[in-house]
């Protein structure tokens, strides 16, 4: 295909823009609340009621090898659902991973547990996890370019950022919902039936995030390419073939926030609960919290990048996110309520500008024909390798000792990769962009 020459961007239909950005922060929320509920459970309910014949430490690290399975099967629905949202269209596939994720999430919350059916139990809880992963490997690619490539492609980073809006969404409201529960019920009911109520309540965003999907048409971007006859026909090779230092760059990205977002969101709970003497509650409050400023804190974040270089904000964020556990975990020790709200709003704080602008930095990457696939491909194998095993590395890092300088160092190594990543990466080429919206009617 020719491009045209694309001085400026066609007029953007305002109200498929708020559409877009509605309908893609609904279905990252419901993913970050399915799996933030699912990351409490498996800290302080799965290793009683599903792997109740192991010691509390085995059965920690079993529960956490559970939520793994929710990663390491995301890049299959990035190959699968990423190569379709490229032939196929970006809204059809986003229906799919919804309803995938939705109801696995509803099911979990059905699941008997080893007490009644055995290990049939935990194999199932597994299977689920599995499923949950797969169309979480095709949601968030799909979720960016729905909100990114509605709107003008030199506001990527703050349209883009809906997504990104997403985890802490999704986070403060599974902790909101687990919060409620543990003061409302005795901590018998919670473990009884409690917990339950978090993984069903997940119909309702489901339902929400259909409405809004199904009144959506494809975005315009996509429209153009499919009218250009400019799809291509194989795009998981072509990316591994032709955009492999762009997958790379993608790849490395992502893995310091992700390793990051885990320690102040996962690991932290059972670390303070365990070592340090917190409440439950109390942990559960200071992320609900942290959460709640990381809302406007992403979109922010995303929105300074148009205005300035986009992976110099996204590096200084890193170099502060690889320093700062070196200084919460010893502000914590000594049992502060206060201090322990400051340190994971910080936290989370630098995690919201390496986020914020993550989801434009990595979909600019990638040419506009091979966009979804490339996204998916690169956060997937990321999740990989840097969310799902962070739980384990920290919870073994750290031992029955409690020794939290293992797991700053692991993070600090983490957010180094990242700059990395940003130092092989590019900046935006809009006029990518600009030369398809301009074959749109």
């Amino acid at each position: 295909m020719t491009s045209p020459s694309a001085s400026s961007s066609p007029p953007v239909d305002r109200r498929d823009l708020r559409k877009a950005f509605v309908a893609s922060l609904t279905g990252t929320s419901l993913e970050w609340y399915d799996f933030a509920v699912y990351s409490a459970a498996a800290a302080l309910v799965f290793p009683v009621l599903f792997f109740p014949a192991a010691d509390p430490v085995t059965g920690l690290l079993l529960a956490f090898s559970t939520y793994a399975v929710g990663y390491v099967s995301r890049p299959l629905g990035g190959v699968v659902f990423g190569r379709l949202g490229d032939v196929i269209g970006r809204k059809q596939v986003l229906v799919i991973t919804l309803v995938l994720i939705g109801v696995a999430t509803f099911l979990i919350g059905l699941l008997p547990t080893y007490g009644t059916i055995g290990v049939a139990a935990p194999v199932l809880l597994v299977l689920l996890r599995f499923a949950q992963g797969v169309g979480v490997g095709g949601e968030w690619g799909g979720a960016v370019l729905l909100s990114s490539e509605f709107g003008e492609p030199r506001r990527r980073g703050f349209w883009a950022s809906a997504a990104q809006v997403g985890p802490p969404a999704g986070n403060l409201l599974s902790n909101g919902v687990l919060a409620l529960l543990t003061l409302l019920l005795s901590d018998q009911q919670f473990l009884d039936w409690g917990w339950r109520l978090a993984f069903l309540l997940s119909a309702v965003l489901v339902a929400f995030g259909l409405w809004i999907r199904l009144k959506l048409e494809d975005t315009p971007v996509f429209r153009a390419i499919a009218e250009s006859g400019d799809r291509p026909s194989s795009p998981v090779r072509e990316v591994f073939t032709a955009e492999r230092r762009p997958l790379l760059a993608g790849i490395l990205s992502r893995i310091g926030p992700d390793v990051s977002y885990a320690l102040f969101t996962v690991f932290v709970l059972t670390f303070a609960t365990t070592h340090l003497g917190f409440s439950r509650s109390e942990v559960l409050g200071a992320i609900l919290i942290g959460s709640a400023l990381q809302l406007p804190a992403i979109p922010l974040a995303g929105a300074l990048t148009d205005r300035f270089n986009r992976r110099l904000v996204y590096g200084v964020a890193a170099v502060g996110g690889a320093v700062w556990p070196f200084v919460f975990f010893p502000m914590i020790a000594g049992g502060s309520f206060a201090l322990l709200v400051v340190g994971i709003v910080v936290g989370l704080a630098l995690h919201s500008f390496m986020y914020g602008p993550q989801a434009a930095f990595v979909t600019e990457q990638f040419s506009p024909r091979l966009r979804y696939t490339g996204s998916s491909l690169a956060y997937t194998i990321a999740g990989v390798v840097g969310g799902a095993v962070a739980p384990l590395a920290f919870t073994a890092l750290s031992g029955g000792s409690g020794n939290w300088v293992p797991v700053a160092a692991y993070l600090a190594v983490a957010c180094v990769l990242t700059v990395v990543g940003l130092l092989l990466g590019r900046d935006p080429d809009h006029d990518e962009d600009e030369a398809y919206l301009a074959l749109t009617p």
